[in-house]
C-alpha cells in the first residue's frame, strides 16, 4: 500500500516577497533613525570641544587677568619683532593639553603664525581634535608654505554694524568689515568686567565648520591655493590696524550675514571671497543652525532663524541693548 507522499511546510513566493518588503521598510526606518544619532552624537562631540575651548579661554583669563586675542600681531604685549602673530587658539593651548606644542612656539621673531620655520615645523601637519567639529565638511589640512589645520571655530569680533550704536570698521579690500566691539578680535585685551552687557548675553566663539573660501560667482565653497594660513595665524603690524589697515583678522569673524547663510551674490560680494574670511557667517554642517560659546563659557546651539539684530547684539559685549534672546 502506498502512503501519500507529505508535502514540505515552505514559503510561497507571496510570502516570501512579503517578507521582503517588510524588510525593506524596516531598513528605510532605520537609516534615518541611525543617521540622526549619528548627526546627534557629533553635535554632542562638538559641543564639548566648544566647552573645551570655553573653559581654556577661561583658564587664559584666570592667568592673565584678561581674555587672549582674537588674533594677535607679534608686538607688546603679545610677542616682539612686529610682524604677523598668532590666533586665540595658540595662546590657548596650554590650557587644552597642548602645553608642549606651546611650549615651543615662538612669539619673539615676528611672523609667529605666519612664517616663522620654528613654528610652521612644529605645528606642520598635527591635528588638534578640540579644533575640529566631526560633522565639518571641511579638509582637516591645507597647503600654504606648511601642512596647517584648518580649524572649525572662530572669534567673534563683534557686529559690522547690523545694529544701531556700534561703531564699525571700514571696508578695505576683499577683506570686509572688521570691528572690535567682540570679545575675541585684533590685539584685544578684554576684561570679563568689560563684558557689560553680561557674559551670558555675548558670545565669544562660533562655529566656521561648513565654509572657508566662496569661489566667486560659482558659490561652491572651495579650497583655494592661496589663503590657507591655518589655525595659527593672526593679525598683522600696527599699521595694518582697522581702519587705515586691510582689516585682516586670521580666524575670527565680524557678524555681518545671518548664521549657515551662503549661496548669494550678498555674501560673495562681501568678505565670503577674501583669503581670510572677516565677514563668514557662524556656519555648521548640523541641521538647523550652529554652536557658539557664549563668554560664561557656556554652549548652546542656535538656530537658523535668530534674526540677524538678534545675532549682532549677542556678538557686542557692550552695546547696552537687550536681545530679547532666550536660550
Amino acid at each position: 500500500m502506498h502512503g501519500s507522499a507529505k508535502r514540505r511546510p515552505g514559503f510561497t513566493l507571496i510570502e516570501l516577497l512579503v517578507v521582503i518588503a517588510i524588510i525593506a521598510i524596516l531598513i528605510g526606518l532605520l537609516v534615518p533613525a541611525v543617521q540622526q544619532v549619528r548627526a546627534a552624537a557629533a553635535r554632542a562631540t562638538c559641543q564639548n570641544n566648544m566647552k573645551q575651548m570655553g573653559l581654556g579661554l577661561h583658564n587664559y583669563h584666570d592667568s592673565y587677568k584678561r581674555f587672549p586675542p582674537g588674533c594677535a600681531s607679534d608686538q607688546a604685549p603679545f610677542g616682539s619683532g612686529g610682524g604677523w602673530g598668532s590666533s586665540w587658539m595658540v595662546f590657548i593651548l596650554p590650557y587644552i593639553d597642548q602645553g608642549p606644542l606651546y611650549s615651543r612656539w615662538q612669539l619673539t621673531s615676528g611672523n609667529s603664525g605666519y612664517t616663522n620655520a620654528n613654528n610652521r615645523t612644529a605645528q606642520s601637519g598635527l591635528v588638534i581634535p578640540i579644533y575640529r567639529c566631526p560633522s565639518t565638511t571641511l579638509p582637516d589640512t591645507a597647503t600654504w608654505g606648511t601642512v596647517a589645520m584648518v580649524p572649525n571655530y572662530a572669534g567673534i569680533m563683534g557686529d559690522a554694524g547690523i545694529i544701531p550704536g556700534v561703531a564699525t570698521g571700514s571696508v578695505a579690500g576683499g577683506s570686509g568689515i572688521g570691528n572690535n566691539s567682540g570679545v575675541l578680535t585684533w590685539n584685544s585685551q578684554v576684561r570679563i568686567t568689560a563684558i557689560t552687557d553680561g557674559t551670558s548675553n555675548t558670545i565669544m566663539v562660533g562655529e566656521n565648520s561648513a565654509i572657508y573660501i566662496d569661489n566667486g560667482p560659482t558659490q561652491q565653497p572651495t579650497l583655494t591655493p592661496t589663503g590657507q594660513y591655518g589655525w595659527m595665524m593672526g593679525f598683522g603690524p600696527a599699521t595694518t590696524a582697522p581702519p587705515s589697515g586691510d582689516n585682516r583678522c586670521f580666524n575670527c569673524l565680524t557678524v555681518r550675514y545671518a548664521i549657515n547663510m551662503n549661496g548669494t551674490a550678498a555674501s560673495a560680494a562681501n568678505g565670503l571671497n577674501s583669503d581670510c574670511g572677516v565677514n563668514f557667517p557662524i556656519n555648521s554642517a548640523h541641521t538647523g543652525g550652529a554652536n557658539v560659546v557664549f563668554a560664561d563659557g557656556s554652549v548652546q546651539f542656535l538656530s537658523n532663524s535668530i534674526t540677524l539684530d538678534v545675532l549682532g547684539r549677542l556678538a557686542t559685549r557692550n552695546d547696552g541693548q537687550t536681545t530679547g534672546y532666550t536660550p
